[in-house]
């Protein structure tokens, strides 16, 4: 299972919001970069970089700090926020990320996020699969649709998607839990993939997506607020 560390990236500082609710933001480092490098020389290889001015403001916005995480490091960065058309996956590609996760896109536009799927190839588009309520939701989190997540993971599947990145909202930031009952239902429903974000502050919560049978956990306050240490996500890879 990867361990994947994630960066926030609001106004070039690294923050964690709660429940993706941008008046909650706290800033933890000034520099991202710093993060990464510390990232790196605790062992670990995954990196999820997003960029929340880009998922804001519609347009990516954090391209530069991508190109210099990416030439300072060696860790294996998938991208998010803000991207909008094929020119920007490809830029961002061609900044040094490794995939990509596209979420808001594959709902306001789902043959789209297909024609990119069919460009890119399996390995480098994620579906960026976040919920409130069972309910999908886009734009940074700030835009709510009626789609159910289940069934919206399972057509994408159905359709070619490999990788999915499902964030339950109100787990976000919690630091209580991940939503495992909704990952073994996802699990139990498609044969996909999928990274589980939000609410992980333990091993224990590691081990336990582990147990679901998750590709990938994205691990970010657990780490900022010291509930989990770099050097010990590192011994786990």
């Amino acid at each position: 299972m990867r361990i994947i560390v994630a960066i926030d990236i609001i106004g070039g500082k690294c923050v964690r919001l709660t429940r993706g609710d941008f008046q909650t933001k706290k800033v933890y480092n000034e520099d991202p970069v710093d993060v990464a490098l510390q990232i790196e020389d605790n062992g670990l290889n995954y990196l999820h970089l997003v960029d929340l001015d880009g998922a804001r403001n519609k347009k990516i916005e954090n391209l530069t700090l991508l190109e210099k995480i990416a030439r300072k490091t060696k860790l294996k960065i998938d991208f998010g926020g803000g991207l909008r058309t094929y020119d920007d996956l490809i830029n961002v590609l061609n900044a040094g990320a490794r995939q990509v996760t596209a979420g808001s896109i594959a709902v306001t536009d789902p043959e789209i996020f297909i024609e990119w799927l069919k460009k890119l190839g399996q390995e480098k588009l994620i579906l960026g699969a976040d919920c409130v309520d069972r309910k999908v939701a886009t734009g940074g989190w700030m835009e709510h649709t009626d789609k159910e997540i289940v069934s919206f993971i399972s057509d994408f599947k159905l359709r070619g998607v490999k990788y999915t990145i499902c964030t339950d909202i109100k787990k976000d930031g919690m630091l209580k839990g991940p939503s495992t009952a909704l990952y073994k239902e996802i699990l139990s429903s498609v044969k996909i993939n999928l990274i589980a974000s939000g609410g992980i502050s333990s091993i224990s919560d590691i081990e336990e997506m582990q147990k679901v049978g998750c590709e990938g956990i994205i691990i970010g306050k657990a780490v900022y607020e010291g509930k989990i240490t770099l050097n010990e996500l590192g011994k786990l890879c």
